[in-house]
């Protein structure tokens, strides 16, 4: 390992990385440095809940650590506008107050979310240029570069610190005919590359698929016949921070003659936005309210819409469902879903297609048409990335266990970082000092799960309880006890989701009969909560035994 106090004093504070989300998972990706006094962190984005979250909205990383550093966080240095990477920020810059500082796209989509909010509505944020170096406090200094990634303004970042400089990709790819002509600044990369990188930070979501991503170009001219082979009415679904993939859309449907109406409120409000601040570009009545658009021949409507993952609230899954109030699916409508499910929403994504399908739709996803391109480098790309910043020390991010270890192989085959490859995970402290590079700790974090105003932790109950509740349902069982703690009249039970309802009459009497039997002189007349732990066990035991079930059982006393 090579000795760092070369190019440092022998006071200089250690350089810590701790990653609060990104690693290990797909999703709410949060990086965070520390020098001395100062905390600067890299983006603040949100994950999508699973199939077994039930009831959770949104899933943000756990911020308390940096909670409890608030008067040493100098700012908040977006990548871009994707919802991994600044969504969380309504629900954490309450607890911060601190700077954000972003692309300017993204600064204008941060804008709309923030200003959704009153709590968050007067919330600094700095739009940044390209090569605009910032400084943070004595130990940061940051310089965006451009990288192409599936949205306009998309950034990497140069940072400066006391021990070396730190490159952290962002999301990227290399794509040499990008939809807003904005090409990767390989020449920069290449100049911190000459001069001395201690530490790279590089995208690894796509690291296992060998050779190069495929240019949006190539998916704009599948959308483009997707959209002129339509013979009727044309749905699209993608995110609603895709604007290169909208202004796609609009040149597809400029060409053949089309209008474009968009559904859902986020896309609406982000077309908006994109429009005046001038990513979007399209001829005059081309783009028609939603209303609107049902007064026009079905053949001349494209229709743009959130719900490309199967979001259980979004536009597309209403559609689906039959359950939109402002757009009616009709047989011969092609729907294109032009995105890739992220890990944990396929089955949602399948359902939604299924549903589509039932009702007359002709589908077209990434399985069986070119209709979505990834934004992410494969190998070659990162390989590239790695020889051109000749880092001495490597960590990949962005992506799940096995994407991070399948980039650190790729580093260790090509003999990149020499002085040392991390695969860290959320929490992990690496730690740069006199001694070198090494992981010293951890801190908290856990994702922080969202419902509604509700925040809950990795330990909540109330997961485990929904669970249980959608598994095997609940079983209700009512005891009447008087003042001696004895048993007035017979039990009574009840049940939801738990069986069918002709099926249950001789299974509660029995189980009725084994509570009364299992607590008879158990229940203690001082001591109400002790008396249900009592019948929850004797009903529990009766379930499992008798039909190997495991229902949530809420035993309710009534006093006499």
């Amino acid at each position: 390992m090579t000795d760092l106090t070369s190019f440092v004093g022998p006071e200089t504070p250690p350089l810590r990385i701790l990653p609060l989300g990104g690693l290990g998972e797909i999703g709410k990706n949060m990086m965070v440095m520390e020098c001395g006094d100062d905390i600067i962190v890299v983006d603040c984005g949100i994950q999508f809940p699973t199939e077994d979250m039930p009831g959770v909205d949104l899933i943000i990383p756990d911020v308390s650590y940096l909670a409890s550093q608030s008067h040493r966080v100098r700012g908040i240095l977006i990548t871009h506008g994707h919802e991994d990477h600044i969504g969380a920020l309504p629900h954490v810059l309450p607890d911060l107050d601190v700077p954000v500082y972003a692309p300017r796209l993204a600064h204008g989509l941060i804008t709309v979310k923030l200003n959704e909010r009153r709590r968050t509505r007067d919330a600094v944020v700095h739009p940044i240029e390209p090569e605009q170096p910032v400084s943070f406090g004595d130990n940061f200094r940051a310089t965006w570069f451009r990288v192409c990634h599936s949205i306009p303004d998309a950034m990497g970042i140069c940072i400066d610190t006391p021990w070396g400089t730190v490159i952290h990709t962002g999301d990227f790819k290399i794509d040499h005919t990008p939809v807003d002509g904005h090409t990767i600044d390989l020449p920069a990369l290449a100049e911190r590359g000459a001069n001395g990188v201690l530490l790279l930070l590089s995208d690894s979501t796509y690291a296992e698929l060998p050779g190069y991503t495929p240019s949006e170009q190539t998916m704009g001219s599948a959308l483009d016949r997707a959209i002129g082979d339509a013979p009727g009415r044309v749905i699209i679904a993608t995110f609603a921070s895709l604007i290169s993939r909208i202004q796609q859309v609009i040149t597809a449907a400029e060409k053949h003659g089309r209008h474009v109406a968009f559904v859902g409120r986020s896309m609406v409000a982000n077309v908006q936005m994109a429009t005046e601040m001038g990513y979007l570009d399209a001829l005059p009545g081309t783009i028609v309210p939603v209303r609107d658009s049902g007064e026009l021949p079905l053949d001349r409507v494209v229709l743009m819409t959130t719900g490309s993952q199967g979001e259980p609230t979004s536009a597309l899954v209403r559609i689906a469902k039959e359950e939109s109030r402002d757009v009616e699916l009709i047989e011969g409508d092609t729907v294109i879903i032009s995105a890739t499910p992220i890990p944990g929403n396929e089955r949602a994504v399948s359902q939604t297609i299924d549903n589509l399908l039932r009702r007359g739709a002709h589908v077209l996803y990434d399985r069986i048409a070119p209709v979505h391109v990834h934004g992410h480098a494969s190998q070659e790309e990162l390989k590239l990335m790695l020889n051109i910043t000749r880092p001495r020390y490597f960590v990949p991010v962005h992506g799940e266990y096995r994407h991070l270890r399948a980039h650190a192989q790729l580093a260790w085959e090509l003999g990149a970082a020499p002085d040392g490859i991390f695969v860290l995970e959320d929490g992990d402290i690496l730690q740069f000092d006199h001694d070198g590079a090494r992981i010293v700790g951890s801190i908290p974090a856990g994702p922080i799960y969202l419902d509604g105003p509700t925040v809950m932790d990795t330990d909540t109950v109330v997961l485990r309880e929904r669970r249980s509740l959608a598994r095997d349902g609940v079983v209700i069982i009512c005891a009447a006890v008087d003042a001696y703690g004895e048993m007035v009249g017979p039990v009574q039970v009840a049940a939801s989701g738990f069986m069918d309802p002709g099926d249950t009459v001789d299974t509660f009497r029995r189980l009725a009969e084994a509570v009364e039997m299992g607590v008879a002189g158990d229940l203690p007349p001082d001591n109400r909560e002790l008396a249900r732990a009592n019948i929850r066990k004797v009903a529990r035991q009766f379930l499992r035994n008798d039909l190997n079930k495991r229902p949530m059982i809420i035993p309710v006393i009534l006093d006499t």
